[in-house]
């Protein structure tokens, strides 16, 4: 069985989708609607930016959800899951190649969600970083006993895990992390704590905004990362997609969902590699491959 999936912010890079547009029509016709949306010129930051330009969160979610939307697009009857399933932004991506989503209502909602994220990560002082080495629950218990916020925020593979939160709360961690043996405590350059409590009133903004929006069966089950199970009723996806601004991102868990309910075949589309080699570090019997 076939899984498409599709990746979330930090796989931009500068230049990317160019080809798309220059090549097939129904990319560019793509590219020139989302412009229209979203009242500038994304395609001229996505194709000659600089990296900057690109790392507003602004700009970059809508840009790899367009990137990889517009690929699975132009696949035409070669787009053809058994299921899918998107690392945070991709969960958008995933729902509108799935057809829950239609493209326009798709980019109008990754839109407003980078808006809110970025004005929520303005309010309060927050950051990520990434913890590899020590077993999910190491992480978790010594998360719990730090004061202030700090969480597990992505799951993304077996020891790999990202700590979402307060300045001083991340640091606090990470100390202890690294007491505890991690083979490497990395800070992320993010804007700030996404999938943490510290994005609680981004998620009160993206809950208005998806409450207004039309829903509809996709055509395959869509795992989704707050439990990582497979979802088709579009309530059901709608609660989950609010949910996940502020629960972590279950990676790990939901490769291995797909995996045990019959996927052999992971297909990534979108700029990058970063979920193709998630993917082998879960099930190293996997067949990857990826199109950008």
């Amino acid at each position: 069985m076939k899984a498409f999936v599709f990746p979330g912010q930090g796989a931009q890079f500068v230049g990317m989708g160019k080809d798309l547009y220059d090549s097939n029509p129904v990319a560019h016709d793509m590219f020139e609607k989302a412009n229209e949306i979203l009242g500038f010129r994304i395609t001229d930051l996505m194709f000659s930016g600089t990296d900057e330009d690109l790392r507003q969160t602004r700009v970059t979610q809508p840009a790899i959800f367009l990137h990889s939307v517009i690929l699975a697009k132009t696949l035409g009857a070669d787009f053809n899951p058994d299921m899918v399933a998107g690392h945070s932004l991709g969960e958008f991506s995933a729902l509108v190649a799935a057809g829950a989503l239609n493209f326009e209502d798709g980019l109008r909602l990754v839109s407003a969600r980078a808006m809110a994220m970025q004005k929520a990560c303005e309010m309060k002082e927050s950051t990520m970083a990434a913890v590899l080495g020590l077993p999910d629950e190491t992480v978790e218990n010594i998360c719990n006993s730090i004061a202030g916020v700090v969480v597990c925020a992505n799951y993304n593979s077996p020891g790999q895990i990202v700590i979402s939160g307060e300045v001083e709360a991340i640091k606090a961690a990470s100390e202890r992390l690294s007491e505890a043996g991690a083979r490497r405590v990395l800070p992320l350059k993010v804007g700030g704590a996404f999938h943490s409590p510290c994005m609680e009133p981004a998620r009160a903004e993206l809950a208005e905004a998806i409450a207004a929006t039309d829903f509809h069966r996709p055509i395959c089950p869509v795992y989704q990362n707050v439990d990582a199970l497979p979802h088709t009723d579009p309530a059901e996806i709608r609660a989950n997609l609010i949910a996940q601004l502020t629960a972590p991102v279950r990676w790990t868990q939901t490769v291995r969902n797909m995996v045990a309910d019959g996927a052999t075949e992971f297909v990534e589309l979108g700029p990058g590699k970063v979920l193709q080699g998630l993917v082998k570090k879960i099930h190293a019997d996997a067949t990857v491959s990826g199109m950008q």
